[in-house]
């Protein structure tokens, strides 16, 4: 197992009384490729600069392979940060941005032009040496600031929302791009980011946040397939979240109906969130499941349709399925007992 190259410990941090950090405390292992995820405001961003010693903690410790670096400054510490807006230095061409922090390091000019003509290969930019940054697309713009923060070698890389300036399709890109260098490397990226396709795509670990506080740790499958709480649920990817009664182990009520689960250890008639993917949810014929409802919209999303479906007892359902019900269609919907996931009432931060 890979050792803890970095280690938070009840870290809070305050600015002017408002706490954007309320004593978090995380591990990061060596070589991993962990993502900071949540909405605008939750964090991420702050627990990035500590990391980085940009920003300094109100209370609590950074470590640093075991060593204390909670008041080193970020030019002492063995990482580089590649931001959302590149940074790059519109008078140097793409050869002197990427050269400039071994020149600060005085350098040999062969090791420096060794350096740079790695980068410029790991990042698919060979040729473009001579090239004005102003000149480049955004996408080997963002090249050049990835090439720039790797060619000094560092053991860990932090990217705040890099991709965030990007297209769709380029954005679609350069995931796959960076999961490959990170790779290649075999160094850790420390990455933010609102978006959850991104975090599931790139991740080997994801932390998803809110108001300060860290909601959930695992891998990406772990966060979309067993969501710790309803917040996570419904941040990561769609969902139908329902109150429900926990009548008993193995068996809950919701929607007015009773259903088999796969949980146990709740409380008797303990009300709980119960969650179900809108890809978990079967169309099928009326007499084949207690849960009817009536199709109210229909839309084609390329791989599924996506269809609201009402019940008899006021709940709208979000499905996705290859087969589409008419508008105004009566259906039966077949949730699996495992495809139920039941979790614990908790109250809003």
């Amino acid at each position: 197992m890979s050792k803890h190259i970095i280690e938070l410990v009840d870290v809070v941090k305050d600015y002017d009384g408002t706490e954007a950090l309320k004593g978090i405390s995380l591990y990061i292992r060596q070589n991993e490729f962990i993502t900071f995820l949540g909405p605008s405001g939750c964090g991420k961003t702050t627990t990035l600069r500590l990391i980085g010693g940009f920003e300094k903690p109100t209370s609590g410790r950074i470590l640093f392979e075991g060593v204390d670096v909670t008041d080193v400054p970020p030019y002492k510490r063995k990482v580089n940060t590649v931001f959302q807006k590149y940074a790059l230095f519109p008078h140097m061409n793409v050869f002197e941005n990427i050269a400039f922090g071994l020149r600060i390091k005085k350098l040999d000019k062969d090791v420096i032009r060794e350096k740079v003509s790695k980068m410029l290969h790991l990042v698919n930019l060979e040729g473009y040496e001579k090239r004005s940054v102003d000149s480049l697309s955004g996408g080997q713009q963002q090249r050049v600031a990835i090439a720039r923060a790797l060619v000094n070698e560092p053991e860990v890389l932090l990217l705040d929302e890099p991709l965030g300036a990007l297209d769709l399709k380029l954005r679609k890109e350069m995931q796959l791009e960076l999961k490959k260098m990170q790779k290649q490397l075999g160094i850790t990226f420390i990455y933010v980011t609102h978006d959850q396709e991104e975090a599931l795509t790139m991740s080997d670990t994801i932390v998803v946040m809110q108001s300060g506080t860290i909601q959930q740790i695992g891998t990406p499958e772990d966060i979309y397939n067993e969501p710790k709480n309803a917040f996570v649920a419904d941040f990561i990817g769609e969902s139908n979240i329902i109150d429900g009664i926990m009548l008993r182990d193995f068996r809950v009520k919701f929607a007015g109906h009773e259903f088999d689960c796969v949980d146990k250890g709740f409380g008797t008639n303990e009300d709980v969130d119960v969650v179900i993917r809108p890809e978990d949810i079967k169309l099928v014929p009326m007499d084949q499941s207690p849960l009817h409802g009536t199709v109210k919209s229909v839309i084609f999303k390329g791989v599924h349709y996506e269809m609201q479906v009402d019940d008899r007892n006021g709940y709208s359902w979000i499905v996705h399925s290859t087969r589409m019900a008419p508008v105004n269609t009566d259906v039966g919907m077949y949730i699996h007992p495992q495809d139920i996931q039941i979790m614990k009432k908790v109250s809003a931060v």
